[in-house]
């Protein structure tokens, strides 16, 4: 659907009802078909419907001078609003707004300087069905302004695609200025996140050297603890070994096992709690006695017997005779 906005002059003098100003004026003619002194033809089906788009959207419609709003407002002129749309109704199929006139509004329509009221609405390019007011402004010259706003206002306004608006996280009924404000703020939050990376708060960050020297000193902590550590597990591991705890054999069993966390601990408890198992005999240090150091002949053997010694007895007098 394509959505354009329009410039429907109507020529309604404002203060026909003498010097008093009105509170309630037309805004469009009866429809449902609407003709713009220009020739160009609108539809208004549903009026309704727009009332109700009205209150949806719970925001008042300016009313300015010339259509400020959409001419002066877009460029970053000012554009003030000299009075607002309360609230809009149907009456024998016209529509009709409520305006709560400020100083400048009142004292121009009650000076007659201006006469007319100009509605500004969206409607469906293809159908031309009004769907909804946008403002209102006050005119004197009503074929010329028309000419010139319906120019600008035939720029064609496509619907906005749906997914787009999901993305930026509006809903489906947006306008494109809401769009575009989204978008805005997002390139505005990129540029704020931008400059915070070139440029970061030096409270925050500490230098490179400055950085690089308490890792080293952390290193080096580090290391001297390990190496504390290494230092207790094996202290622990001999004297459990000297006190006959543990088998040597099994050292490099327990070394590994301390270096688990919490493993110095266990191994501490266990070998306060493991009887002896590998205790010192009276036998350390001893040599075995070696036996028949010296083998006797069979004709030794028969000396042995005729002279009637042991063997042992012959085996040491031979010892001592090579001695000497």
């Amino acid at each position: 659907m394509t959505v354009n906005t329009s410039v429907q002059t109507i020529a309604l003098a404002l203060n026909a009802s003498g010097d008093a100003v009105p509170d309630w004026i037309q805004l469009t003619p009866a429809g449902p078909d609407i003709e713009g002194r220009d020739g160009r033809k609108w539809v208004l089906p549903n009026p309704e419907e727009v009332v109700a788009a009205f209150k949806r959207n719970a925001a008042d419609l300016p009313v300015d001078f010339e259509h400020a709003t959409q001419v002066k407002g877009p460029k970053g002129e000012a554009a003030p609003a000299i009075g607002w749309i309360k609230d809009l109704e149907v009456r024998s199929g016209a529509i009709w707004g409520r305006v709560e006139w400020n100083e400048v509004g009142r004292q121009a329509i009650a000076s007659k300087g201006y006469r007319y009221i100009s509605p500004v609405f969206t409607f469906k390019k293809a159908a031309g069905d009004i769907l909804k007011m946008l403002s209102a402004g006050l005119t004197n010259q009503p074929n010329l302004q028309l000419a010139a706003l319906n120019t600008e206002g035939d720029q064609e306004e496509p619907a906005m695609n749906k997914a787009i608006l999901e993305a930026l996280g509006l809903s489906e009924g947006a306008s494109e200025t809401d769009a575009l404000t989204a978008i805005n703020k997002l390139k505005s939050d990129e540029a704020t996140a931008r400059n915070r990376a070139e440029n970061p708060d030096a409270s925050k960050f500490v230098p490179r050297a400055d950085h690089d020297l308490a890792l080293n000193r952390i290193k080096k902590f580090e290391d001297a603890e390990v190496e504390r550590e290494d230092e207790a597990i094996n202290t622990a591991v001999d004297a459990a070994i000297e006190a006959g705890k543990i088998a040597p054999a099994s050292r490099d069993y327990h070394v590994a096992a301390c270096r688990d966390e919490g493993g110095l601990e266990r191994f501490q408890k266990m070998v306060e709690a493991s009887p002896e198992i590998a205790a010192k005999s009276d036998l350390d240090g001893k040599k075995v006695e070696a036996q028949n150091k010296t083998a006797l002949t069979d004709e030794e053997l028969a000396t042995c017997r005729a002279l009637g010694m042991t063997e042992e007895d012959f085996a040491a007098a031979k010892a001592d005779e090579n001695k000497e």
